[in-house]
């Protein structure tokens, strides 16, 4: 569309005209000047217009405002001195948003090519009829080697128990996966296809990770219509308990406002330089901005151990084991301890014989962290490789005690 500009002139014809003696032209050269000025007679004084007064008030008043402003800036840390205001050393903190106005842009761009969609079918029994039914499922994964290996959640793969798996890439390429290892307690599963040369993404430190820090989720919520989806928001809290089936919970997880729905599971948790921090894993449906992510940091030794030997073997402790809540109600009997596990059981021939723990033990602590039901056991011995030694604080007798564990 072709926009014209309107040519701005006045039209003086309603002004009241003032008298004034015209003047002759005398010579030919006053006549042209007179007749190529104006039809109207332009030699009286040109009378002020009341809106000129106006511009030239509102330019003043700006540059009073702007000079004042400029004083007072100048000034402030002696007007602040003088009324006793404190600097505080959060106010010392320079933040330059320029900067973060694209750092979600940038995120996506670096982080979206390793993120991948997960469809899987399954076969379920019907309680009621005894039949059996084909079931669908989507999820979300993220690429952490180039030869194909993808880490996601145990629960999108069906903790294992599934017919067929298809991994979608990022250029649209649908291909066939298989499970490579899974976890149901820790809510974590690798999968792997056959392809090399995959992008892969980035992994961060979950152990240095502060509340307020940027967080960002990209998955597939409520289906592949809205594939690769990015929120937004920061880490609400860590160290996060959420229950799941029965008596088991999953611990030390992420939470964050960053909006996550079902289809965003086993998506990558991201910080603002798009490093992998957490793997998301659940939302509470009764609350609004309550999102929970597994630390990366939980699953990186199970991702290398698999990348190097392509399986992963947890070390093995050699004991049998109940949380002191289920021990406690059963027996009637108070452990002296909030939380803990209770060894039932020594086994022959194991690292916690060779160390010499005992039926009666409770095991509180691993390496300093605290060891609060069997869950979180399990999940601190994927840290290990056979070989490592650890020390284990235990309760015996009502008294704590370290002991030196070597792993098998």
């Amino acid at each position: 569309m072709n926009y014209q500009e309107n040519d701005k002139h006045e039209d003086n014809s309603f002004e009241e005209e003032e008298k004034h003696p015209i003047k002759t032209p005398s010579t030919e050269s006053d006549q042209q000047t007179l007749y190529n000025v104006s039809r109207y007679d332009d030699n009286k004084p040109e009378k002020p217009k009341p809106f000129r007064y106006f511009k030239l008030v509102l330019i003043g008043a700006l540059l009073g405002g702007a000079i004042s402003s400029a004083i007072t800036y100048y000034y402030l840390p002696e007007i602040m001195a003088l009324r006793g205001v404190r600097n505080f050393e959060g106010q010392s903190i320079v933040i330059e948003p320029q900067q973060d106005l694209t750092v979600y842009s940038a995120v996506a761009r670096k982080a979206m090519p390793s993120v991948v969609g997960i469809t899987t079918v399954a076969l379920e029994r019907d309680a009621f009829f005894g039949t059996q039914r084909r079931s669908t499922g989507l999820g979300t994964g993220v690429i952490v080697d180039e030869r194909g290996y993808i880490l996601t959640n145990s629960h999108v793969v069906g903790d294992g128990n599934v017919e067929e798996i298809i991994v979608i890439l990022y250029d649209g390429e649908k291909v066939p996966a298989k499970v490579v290892w899974n976890e149901r307690s820790l809510d974590l599963a690798v999968i792997k296809v056959e392809a090399i040369g995959l992008p892969v993404a980035e992994l961060g430190d979950s152990d240095n990770l502060e509340v307020g820090e940027i967080a960002i989720a990209i998955g597939n919520p409520l289906g592949l219509n809205f594939e690769r989806t990015l929120t937004q928001g920061v880490i609400s809290g860590l160290n996060r308990v959420i229950p799941l089936e029965g008596e088991e919970t999953i611990e030390n997880l992420i939470q964050t406002d960053a909006s996550i729905n079902p289809g965003n599971s086993g998506g990558p948790l991201l910080n603002g330089q798009g490093q992998v921090i957490g793997i998301n894993t659940a939302k509470i449906r009764t609350g609004e901005g309550l999102g929970f992510a597994i630390p990366i940091n939980t699953a990186k030794p199970i991702v290398d151990q698999i990348i190097e030997q392509g399986e992963f073997t947890r070390v093995y402790i050699g004991i049998r084991g109940v949380n002191i809540d289920v021990f406690e109600r059963a027996t009637g009997t108070s452990l002296q301890a909030d939380n803990g596990v209770y060894i039932a059981e020594v086994l022959a021939d194991s690292p916690a014989e060779a160390a010499d723990l005992r039926t009666g033990d409770v095991i509180i602590k691993i390496q300093g962290i605290e060891v609060r039901a069997m869950g979180s056991l399990q999940r601190e011995l994927y840290r290990y490789r056979p070989g490592d030694e650890v020390t284990v604080t235990i309760l015996r007798n009502g008294r704590e005690e370290n002991v030196q564990i070597v792993f098998n």
